[in-house]
């Protein structure tokens, strides 16, 4: 197979996204928005109940069915004692490499991404989805580890929204910020105990606005590629907001 055969390739099935369940398959099934690549099926699954109305979908919307014994659905599920002998392949048409955010891109100062640093919450995962598909920021910029996995919690906080969004993942957030960074872009941590306001950071250049952990905030290291840290201004003796509260004020900013 030549190269850009491979990388059409890779790139399809680095947008595939696997759920599990038999009540999120079968709800993503009814969802004529979501597109589905493949549904999996457990061959000791008995064919009634809500089992049969997931194939009747499937077959329905054309979407190819293949059947495993336990083991080999577990591998594809990678969560054997949950799946219930079920699991589809869903396509995520806007999930791509950060890489394709490139320095010319980043140099032309229009450029604002949101970028997600151990937030462990599928219910914040899904709303910070959610703000950033309505607001029309230019995306999320998402480590593979350390965070909520995209799982079927996710879509549901996401009101489907997860189809929709642009999200770009990446190995290694530290490094990639770095890159950016190198690139053009301004990289600007949210505090709480920061000096100086999100209102009040008037730049030129493309920013990347980094929200942390729920409980720990921005970790150290990502901290300190932080060119600037900012703060929400709080008043009546509040100390802070939720993080999807958060990045949805941060997505609408200037827009």
């Amino acid at each position: 197979m030549s190269n850009p055969e491979y990388q059409q390739r890779k790139a399809f099935f680095d947008q595939l996204l696997t759920i599990y369940g038999r009540k999120p398959v079968l709800e993503a099934l009814q969802d004529s928005a979501m597109q589905i690549y493949k549904l999996h099926l457990a061959d000791s699954n008995k064919d009634d109940g809500i089992i049969r109305d997931i194939k009747k979908i499937a077959q329905q919307r054309n979407i190819n069915i293949e059947f495993h014994d336990r083991k080999a659905l577990s591998r594809i599920s990678k969560n054997g004692k949950q799946d219930q002998g079920v699991a589809a392949d869903l396509q995520l048409s806007g999930y791509q490499p950060s890489t394709v955010i490139s320095k010319d891109m980043l140099s032309s100062g229009k450029q604002r991404y949101i970028a997600l640093d151990r937030i462990t919450n599928p219910q914040n995962m899904g709303m910070i989805i959610r703000s950033v598909a309505a607001s029309g920021i230019d995306g999320i910029i998402l480590p593979r580890r350390g965070g909520a996995p995209l799982t079927a919690l996710v879509i549901k906080a996401s009101a489907g929204t997860l189809f929709r969004a642009p999200l770009f993942y990446c190995e290694n957030l530290a490094k990639e910020l770095a890159r950016m960074q190198a690139d053009g872009a301004q990289i600007c941590g949210l505090s709480s105990h920061a000096k100086h306001s999100v209102f009040e950071n008037p730049v030129s250049t493309s920013q990347i606005y980094i929200l942390g952990n729920e409980t720990d905030g921005v970790s150290n290291d990502i901290e300190r590629l932080c060119d600037t840290m900012l703060k929400i201004p709080m008043h009546n003796g509040v100390e802070s907001l939720n993080v999807a509260v958060t990045a949805a004020l941060i997505a609408f900013l200037g827009r």
